[in-house]
C-alpha cells in the first residue's frame, strides 16, 4: 500500500513524541504504532519522561504569561490560521487518521472537517467571550462579572478520535486565552505528531511564544503526569469511564478541575409511526460507524412490539449487504476494531450474550484471510436481549447492537435510561407528542436527545457531553467556553461613601 500521506505530513520512521514548540526533544524510549488495518508498523514516538514533562510545563507556563495578554481576537486570528492549514492537509491527515485508527476514510475525512469547523466556530467565539452587568443594591455602584483564562489545560483523548476531541478542548482553550498540553492515546500518536507539526507552522510564522501548544506521549502513567499537577487547573479526559473515574479522584485530590467525556450505551426508540427508511439509515450508520467505536455509536435499539419483526429484518437484510475491509478503499463500510485486545472484547461480549439467554439475528465473527491478515476485522452483529442483561448494562466498543422489545412509549424510555450512562439518545417517531415526550424532563436522561435522527455524529455547534457515568462535560460549541475560563465578580463603588451589602451598619 502506498503511503504518500505520511511523507506528507512529515512523518518518518522515528518521531519524536515531547514537543513545546521549535523545541523537540527523543527520548530514547519509543512506542510503536502498528496499524490495525493491516498490521504494518507505521512508526515511533518517543515517549516522555518525567523530566521531559517538567520542561513542557515551564514552557507552557511562560508561554501563558504572554499569551494571556493577547487580545482573543488576535488568539482567534490565530486558530483561524491553522484551520486553514488543515484545509491544505485535509486529505494525508484524513488518510492517517483511516490507516491508524482504521475508520473509514470518509470518516477520516470527516474527523479532519470537524476540526477545521470547530477553529472557525472558535474565531466567531473569540469575538464573544462576554459576561453579564447585574445591579448593584448600593447606589453608586456597578457590579458585573468576567472572564479570565484557566492557565495550562491538558488534554487527554482517547483513539477512537485521534484527531477531533483534541482540537475540541485545543481551539477553544486557545481563543480563551489558556496553553494547552496534549497526551494522545498511546494507541494512535502518529495523528498527535502531524497535527502538533501542522499547527507549529502557524505559530512559529505568528512569532507565538514557545509552549503555547505542547505534545506528550506515552501510556497511563505520562497522563497521570498532568492528572497529580497542580499546576494544570484543568484535565480534559476523553475514555473510558473507568479511566475517568481515576482521572476524577486525581484531579479531585487537588481541587482541580476534570472535564470528562467518558462511555456510552446509546439507544433509539423506534416508535409504531417512525419512518422505516430513516430508521434504517440512522440506526445501521450509528451501530456500524467506526467499526462501533464512537462513544456515541448505537448500541441498543428499543423497537415497539407491533413493527419489531420488520424492523428486525430490514436491518438483517442490511447487515448483509455491508462491506468489511480496507478503510482506505472508499467501497467499505466497516474497518477494523482497534487492535486485537478489542476483538476479544468483542467476542467474550457475543460468548455473555448467549450465556445470559440472548440470541443472534445477524450472527457475529473473526473475518480471516489475506485481507483481514491484522486479525482485527469482525462481523457487525445484531443480537435479541433485554435490557436488563449485564452486558447489556455495559458499553462494549465494538459493532454489537442490542435489540429491546417494548410495549408503550414510557416504558421504552425507562429501557433507555436503565443504563448507567447517559450520552446520546433518539427516537424515530411521526408523533409531536411522542417526540416532545422524549424531549421533556420525564423523558431522555442523556445530554444528547434526537429525533428522527440517529445517536452519532454530533455538529460542533452545540455542546457535546452527557450525563451520570458518561462525566457530565461539555465540549464543543454553545456555552462549553465557560468550562476553560475563571469566572470573577466585580463591584466598582464610584460614590464618596463605603455603604455596605444586605444594609449593614458599621460606623465608627
Amino acid at each position: 500500500m502506498k503511503k504518500d500521506f505520511l511523507k506528507q505530513l512529515g512523518l518518518e520512521e522515528h518521531n519524536a513524541g515531547t514537543s513545546t514548540g521549535s523545541k523537540v526533544t527523543d527520548s530514547g524510549d519509543y512506542i510503536a504504532s502498528y496499524s490495525p488495518v493491516d498490521g504494518a508498523l507505521i512508526g515511533h514516538v518517543s515517549q516522555t519522561t518525567k523530566e521531559e514533562y517538567e520542561q513542557v510545563v515551564a514552557t507552557a507556563q511562560g508561554a501563558f504569561l504572554e499569551w494571556r495578554k493577547l487580545p482573543a481576537p488576535k488568539r482567534g486570528e490565530i486558530v483561524r490560521q491553522y484551520g486553514e492549514a488543515l484545509r491544505k492537509y485535509k486529505d494525508p491527515l484524513g488518510r492517517l487518521v483511516s490507516y491508524e485508527m482504521g475508520k473509514s476514510l470518509q470518516e477520516g475525512w470527516g474527523e479532519v472537517q470537524e476540526m477545521i469547523d470547530i477553529c472557525d466556530f472558535a474565531v466567531g467565539l473569540s469575538r464573544q467571550l462576554y459576561g453579564l452587568s447585574m445591579h448593584s443594591e448600593r447606589p453608586l455602584h456597578r457590579m458585573y462579572e468576567q472572564w479570565h483564562p484557566l492557565g495550562i489545560v491538558g488534554i487527554i483523548s482517547a483513539f477512537n478520535f485521534p484527531v477531533a476531541v483534541w482540537s475540541w478542548n485545543s481551539m477553544i482553550a486557545m481563543v480563551c486565552g489558556d496553553v494547552c498540553i496534549w497526551k494522545p492515546s498511546e494507541k494512535t500518536p502518529l495523528c498527535g505528531v502531524a497535527c502538533q507539526n501542522i499547527l507549529l507552522e502557524v505559530l512559529q510564522a505568528n512569532d507565538v511564544p514557545e509552549g503555547v501548544s505542547c505534545l506528550i506521549n506515552g501510556d497511563y502513567k505520562v497522563g497521570e503526569f498532568m492528572t497529580h499537577d497542580g499546576r494544570v487547573p484543568l484535565v480534559s479526559a476523553t475514555g473510558s469511564t473507568r479511566m475517568g473515574k481515576i482521572v476524577a479522584a486525581a484531579v479531585g485530590a487537588r481541587l482541580g478541575k476534570s472535564l470528562l467525556e467518558l462511555g456510552g450505551n446509546n439507544a433509539i426508540i423506534v416508535t409504531p409511526s417512525a419512518d422505516l427508511n430513516v430508521v434504517l439509515t440512522g440506526a445501521l450508520f450509528g451501530a456500524v460507524g467506526t467499526a462501533g467505536q464512537r462513544c456515541t455509536t448505537t448500541r441498543r435499539l428499543i423497537i415497539h412490539e407491533s413493527v419489531y419483526d420488520e424492523v428486525k429484518a430490514k436491518l438483517s437484510k442490511a447487515y448483509g449487504q455491508l462491506r468489511i475491509g480496507n478503510p482506505l478503499d472508499q467501497d467499505m463500510h466497516v474497518g477494523p476494531l482497534i487492535d486485537t485486545q478489542s476483538v476479544d472484547n468483542y467476542l467474550k461480549a457475543i460468548d455473555r450474550v448467549k450465556a445470559e439467554g440472548g440470541s443472534f439475528a445477524v450472527e457475529g465473527g473473526v473475518l480471516e484471510g489475506e485481507a483481514y491478515s491484522s486479525g482485527c476485522y469482525v462481523k457487525p452483529c445484531i443480537a435479541e436481549v433485554e435490557n436488563h442483561f449485564e452486558i447489556v448494562q455495559h458499553e462494549t466498543f465494538a459493532p454489537i447492537l442490542y435489540l429491546i422489545k417494548y410495549k408503550e412509549l414510557d416504558e421504552a424510555i425507562a429501557l433507555q435510561n436503565g443504563v448507567p450512562q447517559g450520552l446520546s439518545s433518539a427516537i424515530m417517531t411521526d408523533s409531536v407528542r411522542e417526540a416532545e415526550a422524549f424531549l421533556s424532563n420525564a423523558g431522555s436522561d442523556c445530554g444528547i436527545a434526537n429525533v428522527n435522527i440517529g445517536t452519532s455524529g454530533a455538529e460542533i455547534g452545540g455542546a457535546f457531553g452527557g450525563e451520570k457515568e458518561t462525566g457530565g462535560g461539555r465540549e464543543s460549541g454553545s456555552d462549553a467556553w465557560k468550562a476553560y475560563m475563571r469566572r470573577q465578580t466585580n463591584t466598582i463603588n464610584y460614590s464618596t461613601e463605603v455603604p455596605l451589602a444586605q444594609g449593614i451598619k458599621f460606623d465608627l
